[in-house]
């Protein structure tokens, strides 16, 4: 046992103590997270905390120090970001895929009053940061599209001329890109859950958002 382990293993165990009251929604782009965890808040009264729309206070709060593919990101244009570089190399640099700013994820959440259960969501939530935390595996759950799914969801998304894609020299070849990306993180997502014995759902074309949010719920054991 390495040492300092033991101490690393107590703080886990009281971070997931404090944390009990927290349910964890993470998954691929596209996939429903949104929608399940928006209907699960509604059902029971939880608190929504939707990673996404925190990520800008994230970016303003890391440090070059504690986030520094963030910061390269940052200072990218849009061509380097989403043309330029491959598929492959984006997934490996893009900075949440990476955990970067999950610690501040953290810190929000225990804010929060933990007498209202509240339900987390978004692909932030990436299952080998998430399993520490969790006072049962119950309580988390990731959602994989089907490349079918994915590509349905992105049709029914993509307007022309809109979305961060339109901004670059090469919409066509910045989807393809970026949807490549994000078919290889849902695959990595789905082996590192299944590695650390998390539950996975995969979500098809024929699931409907209330079957889907049903499975969530006995996922969840509610």
């Amino acid at each position: 046992m390495r040492p300092g382990h033991d101490d690393e293993v107590t703080a886990d165990a009281e971070l997931a103590a404090r944390l009990r009251h927290v349910f964890w929604i993470g998954g691929g782009s596209g996939a429903g997270k949104s929608t399940v965890a928006r209907r699960l808040a509604d059902r029971y009264g939880w608190r929504l905390y939707a990673t996404d729309d925190v990520m800008r206070d994230h970016a303003d709060r890391a440090t070059p120090e504690e986030a520094p593919f963030l910061h390269e990101f940052i200072a990218m244009d849009m061509d380097e970001r989403w043309v330029n570089r491959s598929p492959e190399v984006m997934l490996e640099t893009f900075h949440w895929f990476r955990g970067e700013g999950f610690g501040l994820i953290v810190e929000d959440l225990l804010r929060l009053p933990p007498e209202r259960g509240v339900i987390v969501e978004g692909f932030r939530l990436l299952p080998h940061l998430v399993k520490p935390l969790l006072d049962a595996p119950r309580r988390a759950v990731w959602l994989l599209p089907t490349p079918d799914f994915r590509q349905a969801a992105i049709r029914s998304r993509s307007v022309p001329g809109e979305g961060f894609v339109w901004r670059t020299s090469d919409p066509v070849r910045a989807g393809r890109n970026l949807a490549e990306r994000d078919r290889m993180f849902t695959t990595r997502l789905g082996e590192e859950a299944e590695h650390l014995r998390l539950h996975t759902i995969d979500v098809e074309t024929t699931l409907t958002e209330d079957a889907l949010t049903e499975r969530v719920a006995r996922a969840f054991r509610l």
